[in-house]
């Protein structure tokens, strides 16, 4: 018998509708909860099944109305909180982290505030710069708030009845793309505990740490690099806080090599956090410098031209993990990056030609450098992003012809233009 398949948001939906069934205490409260939108499918039919009083729309007062369910929930009922974008939860910050967040400590542990609220975050619907960011680090930096990042429909219902139950505030941050994703899902009521992360795949040349949505363009890296030979383990890390780095230590010392991929921005970000545990903890089982994917340091932008180069998608991760297996090497130096072309052959430092600019925008760098090993010549096009850099074609041969090259740069098609390159 084949297991059940749902939606990520059918999941959501469910979760909710258990816990409302096994708990009169437990209320939705969101803008465009009761609406036929039920936002995006989330809340739909719990209004019809539930009735006006356990199930709310309420007013454009962010602040004002968390203030209301933390209130609802120090007083013994379980409120779950919806605002539809992120951004609209960072008017009611002191609410959730100068309250919520502290009203289990500073009362000695003998008050309890069991509230959740979700927050829906991801690129799209042409937002950009102050609807569309991830700030989840944000969240996860504060004591006292557990914060959750489901990415696959299992864990999206068994996480969110974890925190439903949980005595104390959660924030669970869905990403938008996911709600439309198929998954196994069991029937009836079970539970994802908090604060575990899930080694979703075993490999053995390359630890990838990733959350919500960044854990799907992981899987779909893997699986092309699995065909090149390169086993990647992914670790889903489904929860920020509380962190736990166990899984994550045990496979960078076997691996050696560390990817984190995050949607958050570079600077003091969630990624760099595993970055410095790792680092902590295991600095001597690393062979290379850990990797950090995400979002440059820059607003997010609205359109899709620019958003295509803003997010780390699947293909950055693959030519990250590329280094790992011979197929990139210093990626400080754009001379240097050919110098393991062709296992068989013997040669010495290869000679590099002075890096051609063929493109560049504010986010990425494409060059070509021309490389000779002995009597093997080859040119290679490289991408940079920002401090990194990585091989993304190769042509054999001592001369090379562009005329009607392509190649891709984050899904993006670009063509080389017309012209000839000799050997340097």
């Amino acid at each position: 018998m084949s297991e059940r398949q749902i939606k990520f948001v059918q999941a959501l939906n469910e979760a909710m509708d258990l816990c409302m069934a096994k708990d009169p205490k437990v209320v939705i409260i969101g803008l465009g909860a009761p609406d036929a939108a039920a936002i995006f499918g989330s809340t739909k039919g719990l209004a019809e099944k539930y009735g006006p009083k356990r199930v709310l729309d309420m007013p454009v007062s962010e602040n004002a109305i968390t203030g209301v369910v933390l209130g609802m929930s120090i007083n013994g009922m379980r409120p779950v909180m919806t605002h539809i974008r992120l951004e609209f939860a960072m008017l009611a910050i002191d609410q959730i982290v100068n309250q919520a967040a502290k009203w289990h400590y500073m009362f000695g542990g003998q008050a309890s505030a069991p509230l959740v609220i979700r927050m829906i975050v991801g690129r799209g619907w042409g937002q950009g710069p102050q609807h569309s960011q991830s700030l989840h680090a944000w969240f996860a930096h504060v004591p006292g708030l557990k914060v959750i990042m489901p990415a696959t429909p299992y864990d999206a219902k068994g996480l969110l009845i974890s925190a439903i139950e949980d005595n104390n505030p959660v924030v669970c941050i869905e990403h938008r793309w996911l709600y439309g994703i198929h998954g196994p899902v069991p029937e009836g009521l079970y539970r994802v505990p908090l604060g575990q992360p899930n080694v979703l795949r075993r490999g053995k040349h390359v630890t990838v740490v990733a959350s919500s949505y960044m854990t799907l363009e992981a899987v779909r890296a893997a699986d092309e690099l699995l065909k090149e030979g390169l086993e990647v383990e992914i670790i889903d890390m489904r929860t920020l806080n509380p962190f736990d780095e166990t899984l994550i230590l045990e496979s960078v010392r076997k691996t050696g090599n560390l990817i984190v991929v995050d949607t958050g921005w570079r600077s003091v970000g969630f990624a760099a956090e595993v970055v410095s545990r790792v680092a902590e903890q295991c600095l001597g089982d690393l062979k290379t410098p850990p990797i950090r994917l995400t979002s440059p340091d820059l607003p997010t932008p609205t359109t899709r031209a620019l958003s295509n180069y803003y997010y780390p998608l699947v293909h950055r991760i693959r030519l990250s993990s590329g280094r790992f297996d011979g197929f990139m090497s210093n990626l400080s130096a754009k001379t240097n990056i050919v110098s393991s072309l062709l296992p068989s052959v013997e040669s010495p430092q290869p000679r590099c030609s002075e890096p051609t600019l063929i493109h560049r925008n504010p986010l990425e760098t494409v060059s070509l450098v021309h490389a000779e090993f002995g009597s093997f010549s080859k040119d290679y096009y490289v991408v940079e992003f920002g401090a990194r850099a990585g091989v993304i074609a190769v042509s054999e041969g001592r001369v090379l012809l562009t005329a009607q090259y392509r190649f891709l740069v984050n899904g993006i098609a670009w063509e080389i233009p017309g012209g000839r390159v000799d050997e340097g």
